[in-house]
């Protein structure tokens, strides 16, 4: 999980589905390019041209090369689920439910992807940089979603320390396994760390 947008107004309809197609066509033909040549070595203009878009469309999606690989549907799908869960959860129980919700909804392909992009975010330097940014913008998101739920405004302060604390649980759980000698984590074993980790928050941090 990295960059986390706000979910659509709506799902449905002929144009969102035609603005899905585009948005993942893009990041498909970039994560290609990416493995094929390098990240560095790949342009806006070769992505936008293999995925037959203007330059000009390729930024109406991602303000940034570095976002292709941020910004993806696994964030939508959980702050969509998220807003889904039962309001008696509290903000941590309620994220894990979202966060499995959105797991099961992931097929092999999305769940490779998913594993491709982190890779990549933990070693180009560009997109490392970039995540700060996005990190931050991620907090925003899950503190307004976070204080919709409790009745406060989005501005308040211990909604902003949750978000912080569960995206830093999710940064501690995943990292170190992105950093290993092999090929990396599995993708499953990652998902199991996250919600290993959100059990400890939910917790109190016990030691």
């Amino acid at each position: 999980m990295t960059g986390m947008t706000e979910v659509p107004a709506s799902s449905g309809g002929l144009r969102e589905r035609k603005k899905a197609r585009t948005r993942a066509a893009i990041r498909e033909h970039a994560l290609r390019l990416f493995r094929e040549q390098g990240y560095s070595a790949t342009t806006i203009e070769q992505i936008a041209a293999a995925a037959e878009v203007s330059p000009a469309t390729f930024f109406r999606y991602f303000p940034t090369k570095e976002d292709v690989v941020l910004q993806d549907d696994f964030d939508i799908v959980t702050l969509a689920a998220l807003h889904e869960q039962p309001l008696d959860l509290g903000p941590i129980a309620a994220f894990r439910g979202a966060a499995a919700a959105a797991r099961a909804q992931m097929s092999a392909e999305d769940l490779a992807r998913f594993a491709e992009t982190t890779r990549l975010t933990l070693s180009v330097p560009e997109i490392r940089a970039r995540a700060v940014d996005e990190l931050t913008r991620t907090t925003d998101v899950i503190t307004t979603a976070i204080a919709a739920r409790i009745g406060r405004g989005a501005d308040d302060f211990a909604s902003r320390n949750m978000a912080g604390a569960i995206i830093g649980v999710i940064m501690a759980a995943t990292m170190p396994l992105y950093v290993r000698d092999d090929d990396g984590a599995d993708v499953d074993e990652m998902f199991d760390r996250i919600d290993a980790g959100l059990a400890h928050l939910e917790a109190g941090l016990p030691l």
